[in-house]
């Protein structure tokens, strides 16, 4: 009974802000029904109700700005919560807390709210979309704030020290809350435990990697904040430009970028240069970097970085560019050239509604050819020859040319075979015979596959590509380019490979500087798409 009285109070404030003439009645609806859920949860002895009912209530007072009221609420709902051990909940009503204790001027009380709900979060592993409001339920809305939230309160404790040595524990912390956000991310996309795995591989990147900057852009209502590991050390640069905005130059550099006969593109991307890069510049000379690494967040996924333009050249010209969903998740080692083997599979007929790729046979052949290694292509591709192959020879390297599609959950989310569709449950299974040995897959090229302009989340699948199928790295597209210009910069990109003494990423600038010169492909549509995600060595 009190769960059903909870939910109809939650019905009563939902209808709030579309019947604005009777809002008041419906507030007063709302509270008093909350009250009596709470109260008969008591009498019942249900605490797990009782806990939804203050809960809630204390909300409802938060969202009148009445928080000494809401506070008061909110805490007898975390008593509630942590009598029944319900941490679906609990984390919800110490998060509120934290908000509370935050509005009130609260900041130290605050931090160690949050601190508390994240650390409620971080003991659970199961669905958190449950309870009287489990419809209501998004990871963007109901865990992915927890995180943020406390992000900024760290960052803005950290810009109050004019003393770098006492601001470094919030930037260090900060930058911890941020990457268990990363991979609480990756987690609810894959719906799986995919991510311990690779957790269990990582080293410290900062001394591996001493000449790449690391760079943890993090998007707030009221600012960006870059946090940058470099040198072994955290800096934090605040750009006075919030996430409406930024979001807003994102999307129509998208968009501008991937028509192929106009340089409309080019003022957005001056701006977000401007933006995310210019305030590094120092930095970047005084550490003299050769590679930047982006751990993009939300819009940031769906846009190349190495497009972004200075105004004299674009960002590649300078910089070898990574990306990771994850440093946490990044298994830092360079490439063993010296056993490198290739599978290269491919598709270049229409199958299953999709359109020929008539330059594949000329991609896969220029792999074999400076790689070696095995071709399955058409009718020999499929998810069973795949598998067979993997299993009797150790490649390290699995070149897939065929249309990939990341959707907004990973069920929408496959690379096509000749005969059927390769689910990422189903590439991690076949990948995933290399999981039991020693040597991993280097490298996952996947040169043919696309996410939607705009869709964050399809392309959070992509950026967790590597991760998914226990690869160390991954080459993947951002939108499909049906032309030769990708063919070139793939046979590029391995030839370069083949140096022992640079990085992945280093392969990859080189690859895409190649087609820039060339006044026939030097339109970023054509080469900014490929990302090369996570290892960047």
């Amino acid at each position: 009974m009190a769960f059903g009285l909870v939910s109809v109070a939650l019905g009563y404030r939902d209808l709030r802000p579309l019947m604005p003439d009777t809002g008041d009645a419906l507030w007063l609806a709302a509270a008093e029904t909350l009250r009596e859920a709470g109260a008969v949860a008591e009498t019942i002895g249900d605490a797990r109700s009782a806990s939804y009912a203050w809960g809630h209530l204390g909300a409802l007072y938060e969202a009148e700005r009445r928080y000494g009221e809401a506070l008061s609420l909110t805490r007898k709902a975390i008593l509630a919560a942590q009598r029944v051990n319900a941490p679906e909940s609990l984390y919800r009503w110490q998060w509120q807390s934290g908000r509370l204790l935050n509005a009130a001027g609260r900041g130290d009380d605050a931090i160690a709210a949050y601190r508390r709900a994240v650390a409620t979060l971080q003991s659970i592993r199961l669905d958190l979309a449950s309870g009287p409001e489990a419809s209501r339920f998004s990871f963007q809305q109901s865990i992915s704030p927890v995180y943020l939230e406390l992000v900024d309160l760290l960052l803005r404790r950290a810009a109050v020290f004019g003393d770098a040595e006492a601001a470094a524990p919030y930037l260090l912390e900060a930058r911890q809350s941020v990457e268990l956000l990363k991979v609480a991310e990756l987690r609810d996309y894959f719906r799986d435990d995919c991510v311990e795995a690779a957790r269990a591989r990582v080293q410290k990147l900062d001394v591996v990697s001493p000449t790449a900057l690391i760079v943890y852009p993090i998007l707030l209502a009221d600012r960006t904040e870059l946090l940058v590991s470099v040198g072994g050390g955290l800096k934090r640069f605040a750009v006075p430009v919030g996430l409406a905005d930024l979001t807003r130059e994102v999307r129509q550099f998208r968009r501008t970028l991937e028509k192929r006969t106009t340089r409309e593109f080019l003022p957005h991307a001056q701006r977000l240069y401007d933006w995310l890069i210019r305030p590094l510049d120092a930095e970047l000379a005084r550490h003299r970097i050769d590679t930047l690494v982006f751990v993009p967040d939300g819009p940031l996924r769906t846009i190349p970085m190495a497009a972004l333009h200075d105004g004299r050249r674009f960002l590649v010209a300078r910089y070898a560019v990574g990306t990771t969903p994850s440093i946490d998740l990044t298994d830092p080692r360079p490439l063993a050239r010296e056993r490198t083997r290739v599978l290269a599979v491919g598709v270049t007929k229409p199958v299953q509604g999709f359109p020929p790729l008539p330059y594949v046979s000329e991609e896969l052949a220029a792999v074999r050819e400076i790689f070696g290694g095995t071709i399955l292509l058409n009718e020999e591709f499929r998810v069973s020859a795949l598998e067979q192959n993997l299993r009797e020879e150790r490649f390290s390297i699995l070149h897939i040319a065929s249309h990939g599609q990341f959707g907004r959950d990973v069920d929408r989310t496959f690379v096509l075979t000749f005969d059927g569709r390769l689910t990422m449950d189903r590439l991690d299974q076949v990948v995933g015979l290399f999981k039991t040995r020693q040597e991993p897959l280097e490298l996952l090229t996947l040169s043919a596959c696309e996410t939607a302009a705009g869709d964050d989340r399809a392309a959070l699948g992509l950026a967790g590509v590597a991760v998914k199928a226990g690869a160390r790295s991954a080459l993947a597209t951002l939108w499909y380019i049906n032309d030769e210009a990708s063919a070139k910069l793939i046979a590029e990109f391995y030839r370069q490979l083949q140096d022992p003494s640079i990085s992945r990423a280093v392969a990859l600038q080189r690859a895409q500087q190649m087609l820039l010169a060339e006044p026939r492909y030097g339109h970023p549509a054509l080469w900014s798409p490929f990302l090369l995600i996570n290892n960047w060595l």
